[in-house]
């Protein structure tokens, strides 16, 4: 099946479904007619899915650039490392660039599109679970910094996204939970439906039923479709898709870049946000016992660190994209299925949350 992202001649395809590259080969082909091409993957997923998109292109790249796996390689060094690559190729404005890989190569490979020679078009091909969801969606690219997650980055979008969804087939039961953060997100702030049906279905999508799967991901993707089509560049409604991320980012930052999946850390976060709206009277307290529920069944953690603080907490969140006139501004839930950015409240509820989250 087939999506669009509407954002007039900005505008571009998803495409999900098994065997997705075979099946739209000539899609990807008329996408890099006349064009040189350089396919950006990484050590882990070029062994397993580099000959068949090669394939399915139906020519060899006049570049492949495999980057170390991992979030810690998420950085300007690595992205300097594209930038070589692509020179030595001789790549010029005309070209197009193809992300194969997880959400680390998926942004870095984006960001490097959006900056070589002012802009190049590129193309999303992702292969977790996560950036099915989430990351290959919407043209939000970017590196890490030491200071803050994604902080160096664009706005760039691709000019379509393939997913084949058999490429979960060789995904770890780590990486299936990570990426079940993100969907379970899209349940809690735009459809309670969709919350219930995961609440229904999650051990199957646990051992990756193909079917389950294929829906879990189209819906997410639909989502996060509307919602980018309503405000690209996060002036507004787009916020909502960060629920948890700014608790999230903080542990990700203070732990070291892959040492926690972001997908294990914003499920953390999540918690913690939906225990600040029940605490501040905006939900019921039932709400956040079947989030709980729900993450811990999706293999997911619920609470931070044990070596975690406030302290820590708080110099990374001040540092978060959202915040405006150095006030830290969370996703917060009015309903299940309705979110909103707020910072309507106080730093003792806040801090008092964060120290409830913390294991001990």
């Amino acid at each position: 099946m087939s999506l669009r992202v509407d954002l007039g001649d900005r505008s571009y395809p998803i495409y999900i479904e098994p065997a997705c590259l075979e099946q739209r080969s000539n899609e990807l082909q008329a996408l890099c007619l006349n064009k040189k091409v350089a396919i950006v993957s990484n050590e882990t997923i070029a062994p397993l899915y580099l000959a068949s998109l090669e394939s399915s292109l139906g020519r060899t790249p006049d570049a492949v650039i495999l980057l170390p796996d991992g979030e810690k390689y998420k950085t300007l060094d690595q992205l300097d490392t594209i930038f070589t690559a692509l020179l030595s190729a001789q790549l010029n404005r005309s070209s197009i660039l193809i992300a194969l890989g997880g959400g680390v190569v998926g942004d870095m490979a984006g960001f490097a599109a959006a900056c070589y020679q002012r802009g190049i078009d590129f193309i999303q091909v992702p292969t977790t679970l996560l950036s099915q969801v989430d990351s290959s969606v919407g043209g939000k690219t970017a590196v890490n910094h030491p200071l803050g997650k994604n902080m160096i980055g664009a706005f760039y979008q691709p000019q379509a996204v393939f997913i084949d969804v058999n490429s979960l087939n060789t995904l770890p039961k780590r990486e299936v939970a990570a990426g079940m953060a993100e969907v379970i997100k899209y349940g809690l702030i735009y459809d309670a439906k969709f919350f219930i049906w995961l609440e229904e279905n999650v051990d199957g999508l646990n051992n990756k039923d193909p079917q389950l799967l294929q829906y879990a991901i189209e819906r997410s993707c639909e989502i996060k479709a509307e919602v980018v089509a309503q405000d690209e560049r996060e002036g507004g409604i787009r916020a909502i898709l960060n629920l948890g991320h700014t608790f999230g980012h903080a542990i990700e930052s203070n732990e070291g870049y892959g040492n926690w999946l972001h997908g294990e850390a914003v499920s953390v976060g999540m918690i913690m946000a939906v225990d600040l709206s029940v605490r501040l009277g905006m939900i019921d307290a039932s709400i956040l016992v079947r989030t709980k529920q729900l993450l811990k069944r999706a293999n997911l953690p619920a609470l931070a660190p044990a070596h975690s603080t406030v302290e820590g907490f708080i110099n990374v969140m001040n540092v978060d994209k959202k915040n405006i006139h150095g006030s830290i501004r969370l996703v917060l839930l009015k309903e299940l299925g309705s979110a909103f950015v707020s910072d309507d409240y106080s730093n003792e509820m806040m801090e008092l949350v964060i120290k409830s989250n913390i294991a001990t």
